[in-house]
């Protein structure tokens, strides 16, 4: 599955946020997306996701138009940069509702293995960042978008949670942003900066720095 996502042109109270947008992801292909903050990566996914509504838009499915917001599909899931857990579910549940396996998740992650009756507040930030994430990787449908999947993490759950999204981009769609550029770097098979409302193709590190992203001191 190729998903396009052309022409896009967003503003607020008269302020261009993106403008000329053109973004291809595709089933196999981790596609990053890295920039500064206030660049407009969320407002990207969440237009492509449907919660936001631009002034231009042409979404794609293998060429086809996608005519409605891309939720009511029912082929894409969001991790937006905030929790969005019900604060009433344990773990338990918020599985089960997900229809995800706790028996795979604490197979990566046995350390959480206490957890299962835990709720949202009984849990760390970044404990409740990797469920979150988790959770949304496995949800049965065929895109994924994740903001900032890493924010929060120790290194180990990051390189953990890198080798999940490795093996589960061979069937999914996936767009990710994070400000972990080298993380973000080591996975991606293709990646876009959001710069001056538009998106620049980068095809390597030198690239990041010549658009001002990187210092040129940088590693």
């Amino acid at each position: 599955m190729i998903l396009k996502v052309d022409n896009i042109e967003l503003s607020y109270d008269g302020r261009i946020i993106l403008d000329g947008i053109y973004l291809q992801a595709e089933t196999g292909k981790l596609t990053g997306i890295l920039g500064r903050n206030g660049s407009g990566k969320t407002s990207l996914l969440s237009i492509i996701y449907g919660t936001v509504s631009p002034k231009y838009k042409l979404i794609r499915l293998d060429e086809k138009p996608v005519t409605k917001k891309l939720y009511k599909t029912g082929l894409v899931a969001y991790l937006p940069q905030f929790s969005y857990l019900p604060k009433h579910l344990n773990l338990k549940q918020a599985f089960y509702l997900y229809d995800v396996s706790w028996e795979g998740f604490i197979k990566e992650f046995p350390s959480f293995k206490p957890l299962l009756k835990n709720k949202k507040d009984e849990i760390s930030g970044g404990e409740l960042r990797l469920i979150e994430t988790y959770l949304i990787l496995y949800i049965k449908v065929k895109i994924i978008l994740l903001d900032e999947p890493f924010s929060g993490l120790s290194p180990l759950y990051i390189e953990k949670l890198k080798t999940i999204i490795l093996k589960i981009k061979k069937e999914k769609i996936l767009i990710l942003t994070d400000h972990f550029y080298n993380d973000v770097l080591d996975i991606a098979d293709t990646i876009y900066l959001c710069k001056d409302r538009n998106l620049k193709l980068i095809d390597n590190k030198e690239k990041l720095v010549e658009h001002g992203y990187l210092p040129l001191n940088v590693k």
